[in-house]
């Protein structure tokens, strides 16, 4: 039968001096605020995150990606950036940035943080600046400041609206005390858009790179990569129907060519550097095709494969979006992502729980012990998939979403505006459990700035820790496999062997997983040596049952010793 134990943590030097890490690196996000809270006021900071590096270093990933931590005021829970070169109060300041930067060095993690260039708050010195010169301002042409339409120019000036709902402009009052022109905000209000056509945007941004980069960070994850430039003359789209994300046809304001140029820019810069620093771009794009011109040798290093993460937990379709993603990113040379959850979206714990077709933002808890089945089978699934693998905090812990918040204590703008996304991201953003007991299970000495719920700790990292078939030792013991076995990793491809309907079954070198999404049992040769499973798995003879929603790993070679 399956076994699982804890793995023990790699040394930082064989991590540290590891050529092209990135393409197969599983790298960890970690969403500060949630993470861990260091001084009890509620709100997780960077030294909590500090103080939790090496829980990390013996997970055993490669990376730690970091949500927002610059100065903001938060309407947007930081991706509305007041000042990119300063910590926000909330999570400490530039001392502690440095004193996490270096301690993840010493024990061989790499940091990644999030950059947010497509829109700045607007409390930035700049947008405060233009309104406060009025019209004619040099200041706003580094935004999309324009006269609205209609006879008084009441009317936006086009119809694009935003991504959070409502109108994707927002009329400002003039220093007169007038209504005047309209800037553009593809998210909240304010978030005001930066137009990338000004020089000085894109001098800003190529600073604030190198301000980073001197700090010893080794890599961005570029938010809304995709939507940096609009189409000359910001036509109409023509259509009244709420802009999602993930859509059918390039928009005029997503996906433009002119992003391309910016990125090669970009990647001369972060060349100069050593250590093998990557870029990461949060594309939505119509298709994996077009997420790949992302990727191409002179641009970014990685892009997210959203596709993948909107797929159902259905063998037939996951085969197509792996066979589609692998072709796409061959020709580029760049290596496949792989990623199940997010801070954007409900957990897949919850969201396998539930029946598909219901998107990536559900309100319903579903069937929890199938969810948290399928959710480690997943798990598996991708772990064993050439390329590089993301994994959303407290995913190692099987945590669902916690669907139930009260309305009162919601937090997520995109809640408090009628249409466009459905504003549930709370769900996915409540602070983990470190511990069984405790006001917030071992978050902190203060409570949680979102409520936990009851029977949290029984899911914390203390309780897991060291127990035989949880899902902790699971991802240990997983990620542990996952750096021994020379097959795993990076790759271009899979060799797709005969499996029953509902079953995926792949070979990569000596390496075979198999995941079964079906609701029931299924008897598969057993290719060799099991080296982890997602369930209990009976071998008799040459054949092995896999459970329903299950994935199990082999290995051909006749050496090693089992997870």
């Amino acid at each position: 039968m399956s076994q699982h134990s804890a793995a023990p943590a790699p040394t930082p030097t064989a991590v540290a001096k590891r050529r092209d890490w990135w393409r197969d690196a599983v790298i960890y996000q970690v969403y500060p605020r949630s993470f861990a809270d260091s001084n009890g006021d509620g709100m997780g900071d960077l030294e909590g995150v500090r103080t939790r590096l090496p829980y990390l270093r013996d997970l055993g990933v490669d990376a730690v990606w970091l949500s927002p931590f610059y100065a903001s005021p938060q309407a947007d829970a930081g991706y509305d950036v007041a000042d990119y070169r300063a910590v926000d109060p909330m999570f400490g300041n530039l001392l502690d940035a440095d004193a996490l930067i270096r301690d993840a060095h010493r024990l061989g993690l790499r940091i990644i943080v999030d950059l947010v260039p497509n829109h700045s708050s607007n409390q930035h010195e700049w947008f405060k600046r233009a309104l406060a010169e009025g019209p004619g301002s040099s200041l706003r042409d580094r935004y999309h400041f324009r006269p609205g339409k209609g006879e008084n120019g009441e009317l936006p000036p086009n119809d694009w609206e935003s991504i959070f709902g409502g109108p994707a402009w927002t009329r400002v009052t003039e220093p007169d005390g007038t209504p005047g022109e309209w800037y553009l905000h593809l998210f909240a209000p304010e978030q005001p858009d930066f137009n990338w056509e000004h020089p000085a945007v894109g001098d800003e941004f190529r600073s604030i790179l190198r301000f980073w980069l001197d700090m010893g960070v080794d890599g961005f994850r570029i938010d809304v990569a995709h939507g940096l430039v609009k189409a000359e003359g910001l036509p109409d789209l023509g259509s009244h129907d709420q802009v999602k994300l993930l859509g059918n046809d390039v928009m005029p304001f997503f996906d433009q060519e002119g992003v391309h140029e910016i990125y090669r820019q970009w990647r001369l810069i972060l060349d100069e550097y050593a250590g093998e620093r990557i870029f990461v771009a949060e594309a939505w794009t119509p298709t994996i095709e077009r997420t790949a011109h992302y990727v191409r040798p002179d641009e970014l290093h990685q892009a997210f494969n959203f596709q993948y993460l909107s797929t159902h937990w259905d063998a037939e379709e996951m085969r197509e979006v792996i066979d589609r993603t692998l072709e796409a990113m061959r020709p580029v040379g760049a290596p496949a992502t792989w990623v199940l959850s997010n801070h954007d979206v409900t957990r897949h714990a919850t969201r396998f729980a539930n029946p598909a077709g219901l998107g990536t933002q559900i309100r319903l808890a579903g069937d929890r012990a199938l969810g948290l089945r399928r959710a480690r089978a997943a798990s598996l699934l991708m772990l064993a998939l050439p390329g590089s693998a993301y994994v959303y905090q407290g995913e190692e812990l099987g945590l669902p979403d916690v669907v139930d918040l009260p309305d009162e204590v919601r937090q997520d703008p995109a809640y408090f505006r009628g249409a466009g996304q459905d504003g549930f991201r709370d769900g996915c953003r409540v602070p983990i459990p470190w511990t069984r007991t405790g006001s917030s299970y071992g978050f902190g000495d203060g409570g949680s700035w979102l409520p936990q719920p009851d029977g949290w700790g029984e899911l914390s990292v203390e309780a897991q820790t060291g127990e035989a078939g949880s899902t902790l030792e699971l991802y240990r013991a997983a990620l542990r496999v996952r750096r021994e076995q020379p097959d795993l990793g990076a790759g271009t491809s899979v060799e797709w062997l005969r499996a029953p309907e509902g079953v995926l079954a792949f070979r990569r070198g000596e390496f075979v997983c198999v995941a079964n999404t079906t609701g029931e049992s299924v008897a598969m040769p057993a290719y060799g040596r099991m080296l982890v499973a997602s369930g209990e798995i009976v071998e008799v003879d040459d054949e092995a049952k896999v459970p329903a929603d299950t994935t199990v790993w082999w290995t051909t070679a006749t050496s090693g010793a089992r997870a």
